[in-house]
């Protein structure tokens, strides 16, 4: 995307208004990262939860005639999660620290999220593709499994003979 350099001034200006923020990203709403500057965060896996996370939200919001979603924000003991509508097919997720001024997290990643929309709405409307497919990492992330792409079958474990087992061996 020939917007993503711009996508991460963006998210590095965010950051330095910010400064209890963490980490930033930019992703399409069906999981690929645009831009990321998460530092000790994985981009790929923090993507596709956006994904689905927007996917639960989107539901909600709709469910309870809220209209449609505008943000989501999660607190956890060490901090907040926060993601935003980035124009019509991207999300902003912002990692921050659990001193932030809510406030502030929000007013900022509006902005951003704003600014980000039409950066990635305008690549879009210049046929530019949304986003490049993820890298796959060189091994899975704890806690976070890599399951194999869609239409795809697993591998079958191989089997080996037992040797020495009880019933087969002679005594």
């Amino acid at each position: 995307m020939a917007a993503e350099p711009e996508v991460l001034d963006e998210l590095h200006r965010l950051r330095a208004r910010v400064p209890q923020l963490t980490g930033a990203l930019a992703a399409s709403a069906d999981g690929l990262v645009l831009a990321h500057d998460t530092p000790g965060v994985e981009p790929d896996g923090l993507a596709a939860l956006t994904a689905a996370a927007l996917g639960v939200a989107i539901r909600m919001a709709e469910a309870t005639g809220q209209g449609d979603l505008r943000e989501l924000l999660v607190r956890g003991v060490n901090g907040y999660v926060a993601t935003y509508a980035a124009g019509g097919s991207a999300v902003l997720t912002l990692l921050a620290q659990d001193r932030v001024n809510v406030g502030r997290l929000h007013l900022e990643g509006r902005r951003s999220g704003t600014r980000i929309g039409e950066l990635v709405d305008a690549a879009a409307a210049r046929g530019e593709p949304p986003a490049a497919p993820a890298k796959q990492a060189a091994k899975p992330s704890p806690g976070m499994p890599r399951r194999p792409p869609r239409g795809t079958t697993p591998a079958r474990p191989t089997t080996t003979p037992v040797t020495n087992h009880p019933s087969t061996s002679e005594s």
